[in-house]
């Protein structure tokens, strides 16, 4: 898995598939690397004739970490957002979309289907926004505009999300706080396997454990706001996925995500998936692959 320099930044990615295949480029969340996209969608999407392209964002995971950036006080930053005060934050979803136009233009790939999840999907939606030129199509997963009077996140969820990072080498502590992410924010009706869970956590920290980054990514998420506006700039043939039992980011804010960009004129479709949470149970991701699939093949 190569390395690219693209927006000042070096970005680690992965491609599968041929290289001749129209391209699905994959945006990953918060504080979360590639690897978090499931090897079977991966293959799934590959199998139908496409290219899977995904690699880490700024500050998380093989690509540049901002060192030189403040670390910054988490607790402090939600209650201002609580609070509805303004959130400082080194950089904003809008730098993060401009980062993966040109990894676009780095790789030289031409119009890609942009499929993001979570703050992925925030991602995807300001890239589709503000280069629409880049984007063939988008799927937004699991994600939402920020308006603030969109459901907030599960009291559980939210806890997860906030508790503090594990102490510096403490590997075994750093596996567990993820699974406790993992369980707080995922499905209920299909929960993982919890020896499936723990190989994945397992393998997130040792690839490149990172909070400092995490903590940055998770107030570019607050200081960007709602950002409707920008989403109803979206032309690109959108489909949204959201599963119904989504504790952090609530069904409501994908179907606000559809209106937002229909509102602006653009085309925009909702696929409920029902029993998913904010995250990619194994008996759904053939369900999840389908539509995705399908959307691209519509909107070459």
């Amino acid at each position: 898995m190569p390395d690219i320099q693209a927006n000042g930044l070096t970005f680690h990615y992965e491609s599968r598939g041929n290289e001749g295949a129209p391209v699905i480029l994959l945006i990953m969340g918060l504080g979360v690397q590639m690897i978090l996209w499931p090897e079977p969608l991966i293959d799934l999407l590959v199998q139908h004739g496409f290219r899977v392209v995904r690699f880490d964002n700024r500050d998380v995971g093989l690509s540049s970490r901002l060192d030189h950036l403040p670390v910054p006080n988490v607790p402090l930053q939600a209650l201002k957002f609580m609070m509805g005060l303004p959130v400082k934050a080194p950089y904003r979803i809008e730098q993060m979309a401009g980062d993966t136009a040109a990894l676009i233009d780095a790789l030289g790939l031409a119009r890609p289907h942009v499929v993001g999840a979570s703050m992925g999907g925030m991602i995807g939606q300001n890239l589709a926004a503000h280069f629409p030129e880049k984007v063939a199509s988008l799927v937004s997963i699991m994600s939402t505009t920020g308006r603030r009077s969109l459901p907030s996140p599960g009291w559980d969820a939210r806890r997860a999300i906030l508790q503090p990072p594990a102490r510096h080498g403490d590997t075994e502590g750093a596996i567990h706080r993820m699974m406790r992410v993992f369980r707080a924010i995922g499905s209920r009706t299909y929960p993982p396997d919890p020896a499936r869970m723990r190989e994945v956590c397992e393998s997130h920290i040792l690839r490149a454990h990172y909070p400092a980054g995490a903590a940055r990514q998770l107030l570019a998420i607050a200081a960007s706001g709602d950002r409707t506006a920008v989403i109803r700039r979206i032309r690109a043939p959108t489909l949204v996925i959201h599963g119904d039992e989504d504790p952090l980011v609530p069904l409501a804010c994908g179907l606000d995500t559809a209106k937002a960009i229909r509102d602006g004129g653009g085309q925009a479709t909702v696929s409920v998936i029902k029993g998913m949470g904010h995250d990619f149970p194994l008996p759904l991701l053939s369900q999840v692959a389908g539509e995705i699939v399908a959307h691209c093949r519509a909107n070459p």
